[in-house]
């Protein structure tokens, strides 16, 4: 039987290029090469995109250029060699992407009038899910719990906001980049008075701020797997915070552990509680749209109730990643996760 042959697309241009890689390096490390001829397209920090032999050291100087074409006649890269361009068919694509052109569904769209089949979620729910403030208004809108928040838009002055009453926010509060991944421009804001450098911190990557009222409870992460109504959750998992609050991918050698969070996987919570995130986790997943794949982020507050934190339309795949931990403690090692994400992208079951 052929090969499936496969694009795996990694780097980007978001801040997360450094972690996509690393989800992509874990990939070549279980990706069957028995079922996928495996076609390596790394993006560089700059945008420039390499078709290479794999995430490894140089790929960015010794790969070749290569562009995704858009005319659906061609179905796949075209690649220069040799002063002329050359096509490369591809059957599926998997974008290894994390955080601004990788999960906000411009790369979906690219692949869309490609005619590429592509792992994970569309151009619709990658974008929904990339801006926590539309993420927030559509959960609500399906009866589940969200932070009561705020947005500030392009140049808004704290002070002349209307909507928000800077002396009546109950502290702390988070600010954060509306649409941007991981940890990356989070402050813990507790006083008026850091609420400006707080916002300033937030705009170097993205125009729309959200602040958010904190909420008291466990961080908890549900890893989700499936189309429509057939959804698979992985074990839940608790972030045990020491001291702070939880900054993914801010580590300087975050293999070797993050200085203030470890996860427990199982969660240690009532096993109704784990029932109701996972449900909730689904039902989020559902009401975004999302397909494929996601991690939902969650807080589990003392008295049992479940709030949203944010979705992860292609969570990180690293060593240290959460969403293949959960899978592999519910029996789906990351080698089944890449062959039931490209099933559900090739068949949509």
């Amino acid at each position: 039987m052929d090969r499936l042959k496969i694009g795996i697309l990694f780097g980007g241009v978001s801040e997360e290029h450094p972690v996509s890689v690393k989800s992509a390096q874990e990939i070549a490390k279980h990706l069957n090469t028995d079922k996928y001829e495996p076609h390596w397209i790394g993006i560089t920090p700059s945008g420039a995109w390499r078709l290479c032999d794999g995430p490894g050291p140089d790929w960015d100087t010794t790969g070749r250029p290569a562009v995704l074409s858009p005319d659906r006649s061609v179905g796949g890269l075209l690649v220069l060699e040799h002063g002329q361009y050359t096509t490369l068919s591809l059957d599926v694509v998997l974008p290894v992407l994390h955080g601004k052109l990788g999960e906000d569904g411009a790369i979906q769209g690219l692949l869309e009038l490609a005619g590429i089949p592509y792992v994970g979620c569309d151009v619709q729910s990658s974008a929904l899910c990339m801006d926590k403030s539309l993420t927030y208004t559509i959960v609500r809108a399906a009866g589940i719990a969200t932070p009561k928040f705020w947005t500030l838009t392009g140049d808004n002055n704290l002070d002349l906001d209307s909507d928000l009453d800077l002396d009546q926010l109950t502290y702390p509060v988070f600010v954060k980049p509306a649409r941007s991944g991981s940890s990356f421009g989070v402050s813990k804001v507790t006083s008026k008075g850091d609420l400006p450098a707080a916002v300033d911190t937030a705009r170097t990557y993205d125009s729309k701020v959200l602040i958010e009222q904190a909420v008291a409870g466990s961080e908890i992460g549900c890893a989700v797997l499936g189309n429509g109504p057939d959804l698979f959750a992985g074990e839940v998992d608790r972030v045990a915070l020491s001291h702070g609050f939880f900054r993914i991918h801010q580590e300087d050698n975050p293999e070797a552990g993050s200085e203030n969070s470890t996860f427990i996987v199982p969660a240690d919570i009532p096993a109704e509680s784990r029932t109701l995130v996972q449900d909730t986790a689904k039902d989020i997943y559902r009401a975004l749209g999302c397909r494929g794949l996601a991690r939902v982020d969650l807080f589990l507050t003392d008295d049992g109730t479940v709030v949203l934190n944010e979705v992860n339309t292609f969570p990180g795949m690293t060593s240290y990643s959460r969403y293949p931990r959960m899978m592999a403690a519910a029996g789906v090692p990351l080698a089944e996760v890449i062959d039931r994400t490209v099933s559900l992208a090739l068949t949509g079951k």
